[in-house]
């Protein structure tokens, strides 16, 4: 007879994530997982693998939400230039209230893990991927409404701001003067003609 688990795996799922973004993937340990989502090392790889496989799942948990509220806090917004204005001053405060900063766990990804290891590669560049079509369906929403300009190559421009929206998140990880920051989001909004 199979034995039941006796806890919650999402539950135990989400601690892990929390642990894995306030971390990185490197410097959490086993000890740390296991103290952090209440359950023993056999439970653990019972239900999630080992290390880099709850990683993994973690990650793929975590994009899922980070595209779904990201979409939603556009489509907040029937300005497209508001939508993104807001979107991108809401991360700014967001991450100057927390300290330190955790960042985004999937661009604190990229730089940890991406460059060395190909599976996060291709997951990280997925999940760029993705935010690009949810900034593209937004300014598109815009180009078809006349709030921006016919000829803007929709494309291009939401990959700009998912570049932008990485670098900034790296950024501001240093906590350079928050006017600098302030004027670099300005600048980054002015591309939306």
């Amino acid at each position: 007879m199979v034995r039941q688990r006796e806890f919650d795996e999402e539950k135990a799922l989400d601690d892990a994530m929390l642990l894995f973004w306030e971390k990185g993937y490197k410097a959490t340990t086993l000890s740390d997982l296991t103290a952090k989502m209440g359950i023993q090392r056999p439970s653990l790889y019972s239900a999630f693998g080992d290390k880099e496989e709850l990683f993994e799942a973690a990650l793929r948990k975590y994009t899922k939400l980070h595209a779904s509220h990201i979409r939603t806090k556009l489509q907040n917004n029937l300005s497209v230039k508001d939508s993104f204005r807001t979107f991108f001053e809401d991360l700014v405060e967001e991450e100057y209230r927390d300290s330190p900063s955790k960042g985004c766990f999937c661009i604190n990804t990229i730089v940890e893990l991406a460059p060395h290891e190909e599976k996060f590669e291709i997951l990280t560049r997925e999940h760029q991927m993705y935010l690009s079509v949810i900034f593209q369906e937004k300014i598109v929403q815009g180009i078809r409404s006349g709030e921006l300009e016919s000829n803007l190559n929709a494309k291009a421009l939401a990959q700009t701001l998912v570049v932008s929206l990485i670098g900034l998140t790296v950024f501001i990880k240093s906590r350079p003067e928050r006017s600098f920051v302030d004027h670099s989001v300005a600048m980054i909004l002015s591309i939306l003609k």
